[in-house]
């Protein structure tokens, strides 16, 4: 089973930035995609950003310019920075991962972590 470890998060003025974390725990696992998703207050889950093993980012439109995912595929670690966030960023976000398991494929998120935006 992949578990994933969020870090980061917590709560930052408006046009401030803050960098989430992300680590698996586990064995025998080959994970391809990992990002970003959160889900804000009342609002359904939405991707944030994705990279694939190849390095390959996507982002949703709206954080475009301002947060940048990095991976390192040697620590399978993956990292957001956000940088001028605005109010609408206020959510919980999710580390995903999705891979092989042995041979068996899998997706999976971490339990969340706050990111609040406010002054």
């Amino acid at each position: 089973q992949v578990q994933l470890v969020e870090s980061g998060g917590g709560l930052v003025q408006p046009g401030g930035s803050l960098r989430l974390s992300c680590a698996p725990s586990g064995s025998s696992f080959v994970i391809n995609s990992m990002g970003w998703y959160r889900r804000a207050p009342g609002k359904q889950r939405e991707m944030v950003a994705l990279v694939s093993s190849g390095g390959n980012t996507n982002y949703v439109d709206s954080v475009k310019g301002r947060f940048t995912i990095s991976r390192d595929n040697a620590k399978n670690t993956v990292a957001l920075q956000m940088n001028s966030l605005k109010f609408e960023d206020t959510a919980v976000y999710y580390c995903y991962a999705a891979g092989t398991l042995g041979l068996k494929p899998f997706n999976t998120w971490g339990q969340g972590t706050q990111v609040t935006v406010s002054s």
